[in-house]
């Protein structure tokens, strides 16, 4: 019969022995250990279990245990270090992940949207909010929160996006959620719940909600766009209750939804769904405020710090009509139990000391002499791949010419370790012209000449083929 049984002493261990099956018990052993490290199970400098420990554990007698140990550390797999312990060896975990590795690894440079420079965030002023959140805070603080989030951090983002973005929030009208993807996805959970039933997008646009949408149970339609932002025409003749916009830079062409696109989706009849992801990045003009502004009741509008400092924070909110809020309270609360509340707090005092404006007005110049130099060097070695779009966020897009080929052009740099991106995952019926998007936040200014001139290289070499 087999017996599998775990260690008690440092470092967990689970082994299975067949004791009927007429093989030395120190080999079955040995066996198991080198199995699990070879499989990349027991790391570099694990410290495995004592002789005793695991002797007394698995039922065996020390001899057999220190039998085992001493095979392997013959072998190269453990070490027996001084003061009577034993680790598992590097080289053996480097023998594992060599013959477990399938890719090359990632683009040596890349330009994937949708990535903020993290090396800058700003961790000085961060841990003084962190310091303050922990030394102040009181204890009831700590039990459960409202579904809507702690009301220091819905105060705190009331008063900068009435501020700098125009907006008409009150703190009772916020909510606090794990990012964008999280609020979106509960909006859209909800809304369907309340019979809504069909879900418009800006074509092309980000695909990413789609998926949740139609999990959801609504519809997707793509609706063009147009120079001066969404066709609202098309949208009045698509039968959709639920509209998603972009309108203060849309993504990925790069507009701005027009005052009149604005009032038009005003007066529309459906649920706007405003998402403000990166409108504190304006280069070459002033920003436009956000439409919630102009009509609480009817616009739903979506923030997220994963463009302004950084994913990982997991810090988005919205501003919500108020007969969502509610609904959205509870199924946040029916989610997860609410986020994080020293991360709440810690960011409402961020905000509310002005760190937050800061390291807006310290981030703006670098990543316009990212752009700038990512258009200059387009302009120079790649004129036909024209930018479209404002001076605006963190990315750039451009149209392809008939002889290039979204992806015959990826494939090509992925092998000269450049990351490139195409169009095609954004339109909504699967179908338009060819175009590639820069993401250019995370690069520094020599890795995108660099990139610039390596994907020169690539479509030199795509159209000689």
């Amino acid at each position: 019969m087999s017996r599998m049984r775990t260690s008690s002493g440092a470092g967990e261990l689970l082994v299975e022995l067949q004791r009927d099956s007429g093989v030395p018990l120190h080999q079955q052993l040995e066996s198991g250990i080198r199995t699990r490290i070879r499989a990349g199970l027991l790391r570099a400098e694990t410290v495995m279990p004592s002789t005793r420990a695991l002797a007394q554990d698995l039922g065996l007698s020390r001899g057999v245990v220190v039998e085992a140990y001493q095979q392997l550390v013959a072998e190269g797999y453990l070490i027996s270090r001084a003061g009577g312990y034993t680790q598992v060896a590097d080289i053996a975990v480097i023998e594992a992940t060599t013959a477990l590795k399938t890719d090359a690894g990632p683009p040596r440079i890349d330009f994937r949207y949708s990535r903020p420079d993290v090396s800058e965030f700003p961790r000085a002023a961060w841990l003084r909010s962190v310091r303050r959140v922990l030394n102040e805070t009181p204890y009831r603080s700590l039990a459960y929160i409202d579904g809507r989030g702690t009301i220091e951090l819905r105060t705190a983002l009331s008063d900068y996006l009435n501020r700098v973005r125009g907006t008409a929030a009150r703190p009772e009208n916020m909510l606090i959620c794990n990012g964008f993807a999280q609020g979106s996805r509960l909006l859209l959970q909800v809304l369907a719940a309340h019979g809504r039933r069909r879900l418009a997008v800006e074509d092309p646009s980000d695909n990413d909600l789609r998926d949740v949408a139609r999990a959801a149970g609504l519809e997707v339609v793509g609706v063009p766009m147009l120079e001066t932002g969404i066709d609202v025409g098309a949208l009045e003749r698509s039968g959709a209750d639920v509209v998603l916009v972009t309108a203060a830079h849309q993504f990925p062409t790069g507009a701005v939804a027009s005052a009149e696109t604005r009032a038009a989706l005003v007066a529309w009849g459906g649920l706007v769904i405003e998402d403000d992801y990166d409108a504190e990045y304006r280069y070459d003009r002033e920003p436009i405020g956000a439409m919630q502004g102009l009509a609480p009741d009817r616009i739903a509008y979506a923030g997220t710090a994963s463009k302004t400092l950084a994913p990982g924070l997991r810090l988005g909110w919205l501003i919500l009509p108020s007969w969502l809020v509610e609904p959205m309270a509870q199924a946040k609360l029916m989610d997860d139990r609410g986020s994080p509340v020293f991360d709440q707090l810690a960011f409402a005092d961020f905000v509310a000391r002005g760190e937050f404006d800061r390291h807006l007005r310290r981030m703006r110049p670098r990543y316009r002499t990212l752009r700038d130099t990512l258009v200059e060097r387009l302009a120079a070695r790649l004129p036909e791949l024209e930018p479209v779009g404002i001076s605006a966020g963190l990315h750039v897009m451009t149209w392809l010419p008939p002889d290039l080929h979204e992806e015959a052009l990826r494939d090509a740099a992925l092998q000269r370790g450049l990351g490139v991106y195409g169009l095609a995952p954004y339109w909504v019926s699967g179908e338009g012209p060819a175009g590639l998007v820069f993401g250019y936040g995370s690069l520094s200014r020599k890795e995108v000449v660099e990139g610039i001139e390596l994907l020169a290289d690539v479509v030199a070499t795509t159209r000689g083929r």
